[in-house]
């Protein structure tokens, strides 16, 4: 399995994510509801002012307590109940706007980066693997829902809360307020330094979450090898070292913010009783009255749990950023296969020529080998080409640039005369139907899987396709027939089933082009003539490209196409290439002599 380690070249990069500005990457996603947003604001700025009357009630409740006129006094107790309602509604409005906002907002990212990344080619995911990506739209995303459906609505209100605390301090008592501002910077530093340290572990942990999820991902999608080569106890281990990382990183990052808030919290309310201590003094000087001391008492409790709150906030902020940085990578990620500004439009209806001129082409992931040197082919509408050759020898990389999921290094590719890599992609590949070596089932039913090659085909033509493709007979076989649910990775068919579901959705996508790779390569001898007879019916008038080894399959097309090393090195009938005696008739002697054998 592949190494699952963060990758430490993007460290540099990556530290910038770290930085409370990249949570600006997530305004484009807010604007579309600001009314909703300005309408949590508001709740949110009025919930903080209330909470602000109260301790001025609080004061008159305190400096009345003793008054002979009961009726004022269940006035001010009137207006603290009334005041503790209020608080409570908007607090209840605020969080009901605030948590919609951030599930609207979470549900467009990852509506986005789903979107991006499932239109990305093959190449990007040479470079990332699958699980890193679902880590970043599952793990990521409920970072920032965290964040904008909690968190920073927190935040702002704390904000509110200390300034018009303070300020209300202030008015209350100056030479007490002043006292306080003297513990802010003892606050201030622990918040500085040992945040930074909390910005390089909170990525690291989602570095390694990623990388957990990532190795996971690949052993349970090949769970059968795993386990078919007593391989588990390793994939348990390698799983487990991975996880332990990750668990490091997250108890380091726990005990930063643990040490944080200790130490914050602790400097604030030792403030608070000092001030208190000499507060009570002056009451008992005459300067101040039980309610002023009440109130300043309340409003230096409300700013301390404000300042703990925000240094609270701050962390998961960062992991947000972090998030928020990690995401936007994925939206922003450079393709090495993109659509033309202005594509060009195919012309309708098309035929399917297929041309390579002089194409050269390497894979990204090995730029130094040669999977296409110099290919030369005009394939002519409506013919049967088989492309045959050795293990390597660039046969399924023709199809591969045929559907545009890399481009040539060098030279172009047509269909109809037209470069590919001037038409839309979309535009192009509605006319393709592909069969492919090993064939995608997808968790449904055997009907939707069918269906995938169509999704506007009726019922019956399906149950068409599916005779066609000697496929029938199986699937009504099944507990429910058609509508009976494959598993994930078609795991309740056999690979000769999964193959015929495949050539079935080729069936039914009746495109002018037929791409078939190893189409047959699962079938026994009685299913491979069944399928070979609809294989033969689907290519008449159409443009077929099979690779293939079997010798019914090959004789049958039009024209052989012989590769070696990424070159064509020969092209012919079937008795002619025989004839040669060369690459072909060698092929012809170790595979397709022992093919008819076995037939």
């Amino acid at each position: 399995m592949a190494d699952a380690t963060p990758i430490p070249a993007k460290t540099d990069e990556r530290e910038k994510s770290k930085k409370l500005g990249s949570l600006a990457a997530l305004w484009p996603f807010i604007t579309p509801y600001r009314t909703l947003m300005f309408a949590a604001l508001f709740a949110l700025s009025a919930t903080a002012c209330v909470s602000l009357i109260l301790p001025m009630a609080v004061r008159r409740v305190v400096d009345n307590f003793n008054t002979s006129d009961g009726a004022l006094l269940d006035l001010y107790f009137a207006a603290a109940l009334g005041i503790a309602g209020l608080l409570a509604l908007g607090t209840a409005l605020r969080y009901a706007l605030v948590t919609r906002l951030g599930e609207r907002v979470v549900a467009d990212i990852r509506k986005a980066v789903f979107g991006r990344v499932i239109g990305l080619s093959p190449s990007f995911f040479e470079r990332v693997m699958t699980g890193e990506v679902l880590s970043r739209i599952t793990t990521d995303t409920t970072l920032i829902l965290s964040v904008i459906g909690s968190s920073i609505s927190i935040a702002l209100r704390n904000v509110l809360i200390f300034f018009g605390g303070m300020i209300l301090m202030l008015f209350t008592s100056a030479k007490l307020t002043g006292m306080v501002l003297l513990i802010v910077p003892a606050v201030v530093v622990p918040i500085l330094v040992l945040g930074r340290k909390m910005r390089k572990l909170s990525r690291e942990n989602q570095d390694w979450i990623a990388a957990s999820s990532g190795n996971a991902s690949e052993a349970l999608l090949s769970v059968q090898t795993v386990q078919a080569f007593t391989h588990e106890e390793i994939s348990r281990n390698a799983f487990g070292d991975v996880t332990e990382k990750s668990f490091d990183a997250a108890r380091r990052r726990i005990w930063t913010r643990a040490q944080m808030t200790a130490i914050v919290i602790f400097l604030v309310f030792t403030g608070i009783v000092g001030v208190l201590w000499i507060g009570a003094t002056d009451v008992r000087n005459g300067t101040m009255s039980a309610g002023e001391l009440v109130q300043f008492v309340i409003y230096s409790v409300m700013v301390a749990g404000s300042v703990a709150a925000l240094s609270e906030i701050f962390g998961e902020l960062q992991r947000a950023a972090g998030a928020t940085e990690r995401l936007v990578e994925l939206l922003h990620a450079e393709d090495t296969v993109n659509d033309p500004e202005t594509p060009l439009t195919l012309p309708e209806p098309v035929r399917g020529e297929i041309t390579f001129e002089d194409v050269h082409f390497s894979y990204p992931s090995r730029p130094g080998v040669a999977a296409l040197d110099g290919v030369n082919l005009r394939i002519a509408p409506g013919e049967t080409v088989a492309v045959v050759g050795p293990s390597g020898a660039g046969k399924t990389t023709i199809i591969q640039l045929i559907q545009r999921f890399y481009d040539p290094d060098s030279g172009s590719i047509c269909l109809d005369g037209m470069r590919i890599d001037a038409l839309s992609r979309d535009a192009f590949r509605k006319h393709i139907a592909l069969v492919p070596q090993d064939p995608v089932i997808f968790a449904a039913s055997a009907r939707d899987n069918i269906r995938f090659g169509r999704p506007g085909a009726t019922d019956d033509e399906i149950e068409a396709a599916a005779k066609a493709a000697a496929a029938h007979d199986f699937i009504t076989a099944l507990p429910d027939g058609y509508d009976s649910w494959l598993g994930e990775r078609g795991v309740m068919l056999s690979g000769g089933q999964k193959q015929r579901i495949a050539i079935a959705r080729a069936i039914l996508r009746d495109a002018p082009v037929l791409l078939l790779d190893e189409a047959t390569s699962a079938l026994d001898a009685e299913s491979e003539r069944a399928v070979q007879r609809a294989v033969d019916e689907l290519s008449e008038g159409r443009t077929t490209v099979i690779v293939a080894h079997r010798l019914a399959t090959v004789k049958k097309a039009d024209r052989i196409i012989v590769m070696d090393q990424g070159r064509i090195v020969a092209s012919g009938a079937h008795d002619a290439l025989v004839s040669e005696d060369g690459l072909y008739a060698r092929l012809a002697r170790l595979q397709f002599t022992d093919g008819m054998a076995a037939e």
